[in-house]
Order: structure tokens, then C-alpha cells, then sequence
């Protein structure tokens, strides 16, 4: 029976706000791991300095630990096993060369490859969802590899959102197109690439983050895979990230259709929060105070609003 093995690397934030908004994004894919069908004992979770509400953290982001998160998992997988691959935080690019920060030495895509050579696994799923992250599509893009990332370059440098979206696609059923309760990688980046539009179009912003994913091993990521371009010709991207998928989409929510909606939308509200906080410096500092207050009170209002309802039930 095929098995899932799933790396989170939670690496370094910049700076505290960040690095909260970081760990959770970590920790509520950990938490749903067992229902996407990954058991503790394929899971490998690694933070820098969670607090005591981060649970099941297995190791630090550092480099050490990530080679031997890959060591594990070569031993532990077979040829038909999947292996996800998550990094959350923060990248940096200089010299033409892009790296995931972490405590210590930081982690180029060079060094990641060579991480990923020693896996028996045909297929690889790894997804940067740091800033300056394009770069790591032409770094390890190759046959049975599908690569996400946040940026299409090393140039977009701001703080990214994607990262938080991602893990709401894998860890809700919002992003289960074809309602077959489970959510494929493809469907996991539309979902997120779309969110991410939506946030920057809603606080009137340009975005300065564009996500690629990469499948059949060309080297070229593409933002809209199996969607026709502007030359008439269809990204052949995606037809393998259309497959690859983790199960039990949404497993984690309430049955009532009408409680299960509450929480849908108290997620949404948190998000709004966590995206505004991150994009903080990009907006003027009145607009951003209004913002903030407004999402606060509305989600004031509808944790008041599920308190009732499951009082009722």
C-alpha cells in the first residue's frame, strides 16, 4: 500500500509577528497530519524555538536535522511511497543564488538536491512557500518531482501569503474542486494562487508574489499549469500535481452543514488577520489600523456566533 512521508520545516521568520503567523501555519498542517494520512511515525517536524502551544515538534530547523529527516525517510520509503516536502518561512536571494533561512547555515536549492537524490521514491512533492523561492524550480525540477513555490523568481522578496493558503487548501475542504474528498497538489496551488490574488486585490495592492509549480521536469515552473497561455499552447505542468493528492480533505471540521460553515468562516476571518499583519509595511499605517480593527471585531462577532450555535446542539 502506498505510504506518505511529510517533512515541515519551519525555518527562520525575520522577525517575531512573522515568525508566530509561521509557526502556526506549521503546527495546523502537523495537527491535520494523521487525517491527510501521514502517522507520526512518517512525519518529521521541525520549528525554530516553538512555544509550549506548538506540539509534536520532533527537532530545530537546522540543517543537521534535515539531512537526517531525509536519511529516515530513505530508509523508511519504498519506490512507490510519496514524500511531501514543506518549508515555511522566510528565503533570501543574493550573488544569483536563492536560500531557505534557517538557524545556522542556510539551504540552497543545490543543497536540497542533493538531500533528494538519496531518495528511492519515484515521486517527490517539495514546496517553498518562502519568499525568493522561484529559484528553486530550475534547482530541482526533474523526473517525478513536482516543485512548488511562492515567488517566480528571486526578485519578489517580500514577505509571501501563499504559504498560509496552501496549508488551508490541505487542511480544509475548500480547495476540493472535484469533491472527491481529497485535495491534489494542483488543486492545493489554484486554490492558494487564487486566495493569494484575492488578499492583495481586497487591500488594493499590487502583488509582489507569483507562485510556479513545475512537474514534468523542463526546469520552467508555470503560474497557470494546464491552462492555456496567451500563444494558445497549454502548460503541461500539472498533470502529475493533478494526481498526487492527500486524503480526507476537511476531515477535522464539524458534520452540521450550518456549524461547518461558522468555522469555514471564522478561518477565513483569521486569515485575513495573519495576511494583514504580514503585509503591514506595504500599506499606510491609518488603513492598515481600520483594517485591523474591523477584522478583529468580526471575529469577535463570529466566535460569539459558533459559542451559540454549538450551545444549541
Amino acid at each position: 500500500m502506498l505510504k506518505a512521508f511529510l517533512l515541515i520545516v519551519v525555518g527562520l521568520a525575520g522577525d517575531p509577528e512573522h515568525g508566530k503567523t509561521f509557526q502556526k501555519w506549521g503546527a495546523t498542517l502537523a495537527e491535520a497530519s494523521v487525517r491527510l494520512g501521514v502517522p507520526p511515525e512518517r512525519l518529521v517536524y521541525l520549528v525554530d524555538k516553538p512555544g509550549e502551544e506548538i506540539k509534536g515538534v520532533t527537532g530545530a530547523p537546522t540543517r543537521e536535522e534535515i539531512g537526517k529527516a531525509f536519511e529516515k525517510f530513505a530508509k523508511q520509503a519504498g519506490p512507490e511511497d510519496v514524500i511531501f516536502v514543506t518549508l515555511i518561512g522566510h528565503g533570501s536571494f543574493a550573488g544569483g543564488t536563492a536560500k531557505f533561512n534557517l538557524p545556522g547555515p542556510d539551504m540552497s536549492a543545490a543543497d536540497f538536491n542533493a538531500m533528494l537524490q538519496k531518495l528511492p521514491t519515484k515521486q517527490v512533492v517539495f514546496v517553498d512557500t518562502s519568499s525568493s523561492s522561484g529559484p528553486f524550480v530550475e534547482g530541482l525540477s526533474g523526473p517525478g518531482r513536482t516543485i512548488v513555490t511562492a515567488t517566480r523568481n528571486g526578485a519578489e522578496q517580500y514577505v509571501t501569503l501563499f504559504g498560509g493558503f496552501f496549508v488551508d487548501a490541505l487542511t480544509s475542504d475548500a480547495a476540493d474542486a472535484d469533491k472527491n474528498k481529497r485535495v491534489s497538489v494542483l488543486e492545493a496551488f489554484n486554490y492558494a494562487k487564487a486566495e493569494v490574488a484575492r488578499a492583495y486585490e481586497s487591500k488594493g495592492l499590487l502583488s509582489t508574489e507569483h507562485a510556479l509549480l513545475d512537474d514534468n521536469g523542463d526546469k520552467e515552473g508555470s503560474q497557470a499549469p494546464g491552462v492555456a497561455g496567451k500563444d494558445g499552447k497549454i502548460s503541461t505542468d500539472g498533470r502529475v500535481a493533478g494526481i498526487l493528492s492527500f486524503g480526507a480533505a476537511g476531515a477535522g471540521l464539524p458534520n452540521d452543514p450550518k456549524l461547518r460553515a461558522l468555522y469555514l468562516e471564522r478561518q477565513a476571518l483569521e486569515r485575513e488577520m495573519e495576511n494583514l499583519r504580514l503585509l503591514k509595511e506595504s500599506m499606510p499605517a491609518e488603513k492598515y489600523q481600520a483594517e485591523l480593527e474591523r477584522v478583529a471585531t468580526a471575529l469577535a462577532l463570529k466566535a460569539r456566533e459558533i459559542r451559540t450555535a454549538e450551545g444549541n446542539k
